[in-house]
């Protein structure tokens, strides 16, 4: 039986799955709720689970999932900080993912997010609707001409460091792993953090979140900051310390903060919380400040992305099931040889 249990699924999952063009080939299990240690007995006869951002498969999880008969697990996503990778590769259970969904969708909404939040499009949207057309207090500033800091240059990044050329930008970028060709034929220029910090009016995320990159902004490094520059976060929310960002945004060391994640956004975002107080108390202050916008990790959500991450799932699970091998840009650890 090829059954698949999906977690954390939204009716955009379902929609996108079930018209995969090998779906067929599976049975498909949707269940709304997250995938956890405490969760783990409803993949029942399952082989192989597909889970989101927010699943969370430690050590634990793994070892009840392998014992279940779980072989596979599939990200339908491109961040991996979710999952024990060492404690699937000892247990030999493959865990693969969707490197490259639609980088421009990412890349899209993080420059959707900076120019309503420089335009004050959020706030003059409100404004109009209660029949108020004052200009007060809507005054931006343009992009061109300005110096714009891209740190983390894979897909993502060079797709909004050259986006932002488009406006007349120029383009400066930080990366652990750079790439001088890409940068000397679109004209951005590497420079080490403390430089780029320094010199950006807006600084954009583009990093995985990794033991090194946790908390990368932090108090110290928002303070080489240029004062007043406009932070963007369209990547992981771990890689700000959130009360120094804010202490930041108070002092006006920060002159303004778009992110489409937050560092404890398990649990928050995805979800409906309008009949609710937030549990968060520092989001719950971050939504009041006037220079703040704040969308909940739906930087991926277009057509062509849902897409994708559905044929490229689908496509692995569908090898999984018929014994061949999987994609290998997709592969963050292998499935044991030695098990069926």
């Amino acid at each position: 039986m090829n059954t698949i249990a999906f977690y954390d699924t939204k009716p955009y999952d379902r929609e996108y799955f079930e018209s995969a063009a090998d779906a067929g080939k599976l049975t498909l299990q949707f269940h709304e709720f997250r995938l956890s240690s405490e969760t783990v007995s409803t993949a029942g006869a399952a082989k192989a689970v597909c889970v989101f951002v927010n699943d969370r498969l430690d050590a634990e999880c793994l070892r009840k999932l392998h014992a279940a008969g779980v072989r596979v697990v599939a990200l339908r996503c491109a961040g991996f900080n979710n999952v024990d990778l060492p404690a699937a590769k000892s247990l030999g259970m493959a865990v693969i993912r969707v490197p490259a969904y639609s980088p421009h969708a990412v890349a899209e909404h993080t420059l959707a997010l900076m120019l309503a939040l420089n335009r004050k499009i959020h706030r003059a949207y409100n404004r109009v609707r209660e029949h108020n057309f004052s200009l007060s207090g809507l005054v931006g500033f343009d992009v061109f001409g300005k110096t714009v800091g891209i740190i983390g240059t894979g897909r993502i990044g060079k797709i909004v460091a050259q986006i932002f050329q488009g406006f007349g930008a120029e383009v400066l970028a930080y990366d652990p792993f750079p790439t001088p060709e890409w940068a000397a034929q679109r004209g951005v220029h590497y420079v080490d953090l403390k430089t780029l910090l320094g010199r950006s009016d807006i600084v954009s995320l583009h990093l995985p979140l990794t033991p090194e990159s946790k908390h990368l902004l932090d108090t110290a490094r928002i303070a080489l900051m240029k004062k007043g520059a406009y932070l963007l976060n369209t990547s992981r929310g771990k890689l700000i310390d959130t009360t120094a960002m804010m202490e930041a945004l108070k002092s006006g060391q920060l002159g303004g903060v778009a992110l489409d994640v937050y560092e404890e956004e398990e649990g928050i975002f995805f979800e409906d919380h309008s009949d609710e107080i937030l549990p968060d108390d520092q989001l719950s202050v971050l939504l009041t400040f006037p220079n703040v916008l704040i969308t909940s990790h739906q930087a991926f959500l277009t057509h062509e992305a849902l897409h994708e991450i559905a044929r490229v799932t689908t496509g692995n699970l569908v090898r999984f099931v018929e014994g061949r091998e999987f994609v290998e840009e997709c592969v963050l650890a292998k499935l044991s040889s030695s098990t069926s």
